[in-house]
């Protein structure tokens, strides 16, 4: 569909169309059975091991006989790729036993009475449903603070540091006050609208950059039988990886920083009021699929690969989550948010990406230097290049993808980022209030919108609500963007 008609009226923006009323809803990962390895602690003593001695093959100064135990979460990546890591530890410290592996998708419910106790594993893939909340976590010096990592020798180049060898942003995402670096993002995601090229050709049409656009196609889709959108109804929060850069989109940059930094009636905003109005545009047409809120992000996406709906909202974890059902003349990729009007800020291709998959070491583990050289090690083109191969997607390693053969969903995630330039955007909610983020914004808030149980000017009221609730809050750390 194009941007085709340019917006005919210079005063009739999208902003003054779309003055309707209500629904919204996104993610959750399935429960598993955890390895009983990672019940409790199976060491005779609580104590830290005592560090070895640095030198230029260990600077971190790794104790050359202690164990180490980590814990992965087993969603959309799974573990190989951490089990391959770990055989380079072993290799590296064979004097050691055997690095001890556990994964699960319980990460709160196994790990958090383990934190409390004094007993955590050595280094922790903090992700998924059940993931601990990273703003807790730091605000009550739960974790080691990583920069003797990002100050080390990488293992490629011991001329580079760590830290400069990583993507643009994943060493800030760690932080959450200043210097210290309490979380290495492993990952890198690229978060926006999913789509199949082969459905877009089918249908003659090419990915909209504007609303009206977004909407026309929609509408072409439906005549088909084909909705427009699906998303984890039962865990509306996937809905921000594009509902979130099509905010800043439409009003700068600086509206998603008021609403991290949560500032009064930063959701009252005329920019996020747009944006979802503009959502629940896609309610009231019937461009969403039926029965959309009542789906995991699973099903969902199974849905989606199927053929039953064009868009998804997801990270660029999907395509190995979602590799069971996707037929191999999908063609998947991914696009940044259609833009609402011509008065838009930032052009189009502005998107979200940013680090993903949250490691940490916790500060009373046992083995905290076995822990940061297990990313090191992760940290490390080959690793990276393992990763990117099993699992499509990028790691925070800045490079690794010579010499690869790109899927058409990897493929479009660069050229995104590409295309964005520094119009890349990197919202710290889901990081630093993760129960505001997920429960009360994504889940209590659009989630019902999108469900159609709320109109947009309700939704914004009880978001704003649940802000001004966490702003107060003083059981909790609060953070700012620097």
């Amino acid at each position: 569909m194009g941007s085709t008609s340019a917006h005919k009226n210079e005063g009739h923006g999208r902003r003054d169309v779309i003055k309707r009323s209500a629904a919204l809803g996104l993610l959750t990962v399935p429960t598993m059975s955890f390895l009983s390895a990672c019940a409790s602690s199976d060491s005779s003593s609580d104590k830290k091991v005592e560090k070895g001695k640095t030198s230029k093959t260990n600077p971190l100064g790794v104790n050359e006989t202690a164990p180490l135990e980590v814990v992965i979460f087993d969603g959309g990546f799974g573990q190989q790729y951490a089990i391959d890591a770990e055989k380079k530890y072993n290799a590296a410290f064979p004097k050691a036993p055997k690095v001890k592996h556990a994964a699960t998708q319980k990460i709160q419910s196994q790990l958090q009475p383990r934190f409390n106790g004094g007993t955590p594993p050595d280094l922790i893939d903090n992700s998924g449903a059940e993931q601990m909340d990273m703003g807790v976590l730091v605000g009550k010096k739960q974790l080691l603070d990583l920069t003797p990592l990002m100050d080390a020798p990488s293992i490629d180049d011991p001329t580079k540091k760590v830290r400069d060898t990583l993507r643009p942003g994943v060493l800030e995402m760690g932080q959450f006050d200043g210097d210290p670096v309490w979380i290495m993002y492993y990952a890198y995601t690229v978060y926006g609208v999913w789509y199949s090229q082969t459905a877009l050709d089918n249908l003659d049409a090419q990915y909209p950059e504007n609303w009206d656009d977004m909407l026309a196609l929609c509408a072409k889709a439906k005549k088909k039988g084909i909705a427009g959108w699906t998303y984890p109804g039962k865990y509306p929060y996937y809905l921000p990886f594009s509902l979130y850069p099509f905010i800043a989109k439409i009003g700068g940059r600086e509206v998603l920083d008021k609403i991290d930094n949560l500032e009064p009636n930063a959701w009252m905003d005329p920019a996020v009021k747009a944006a979802f109005e503009a959502y629940y545009e896609l309610y009231q047409k019937g461009y969403i699929l039926k029965g959309t809120p009542g789906l995991t992000h699973i099903q969902s996406q199974t849905e989606w690969t199927k053929g039953k709906a064009l868009f998804i909202p997801n990270g660029s974890w999907v395509e190995n989550e979602a590799a069971p059902t996707t037929p191999k003349d999908f063609k998947m990729m991914v696009a940044p948010p259609s833009g609402l009007d011509s008065s838009d800020k930032m052009p189009f291709g502005t998107i979200w990406a940013s680090g993903g998959e949250p490691f940490i070491v916790p500060a009373k583990a046992k083995n905290p230097e076995g822990g940061m050289e297990q990313l090191r090690i992760m940290l490390s083109e080959e690793s990276s290049k393992n990763f990117t191969k099993q699992v499509k997607s990028l790691s925070a390693f800045n490079g690794g993808t010579d010499g690869l053969t790109l899927s058409t969903a990897m493929q479009s995630g660069v050229d995104s980022l590409k295309k964005a330039g520094d119009n890349v955007v990197n919202p710290r909610l889901q990081d630093w209030y993760v129960k505001l983020q997920k429960e009360q914004i994504g889940v209590a808030g659009i989630g019902e919108m999108m469900a159609g149980r709320a109109t947009p000017a309700e939704t914004l009221k009880k978001i704003q609500g649940f802000a001004d609730a966490a702003a107060k809050d003083q059981s909790i750390k609060h953070y700012k963007h620097q």
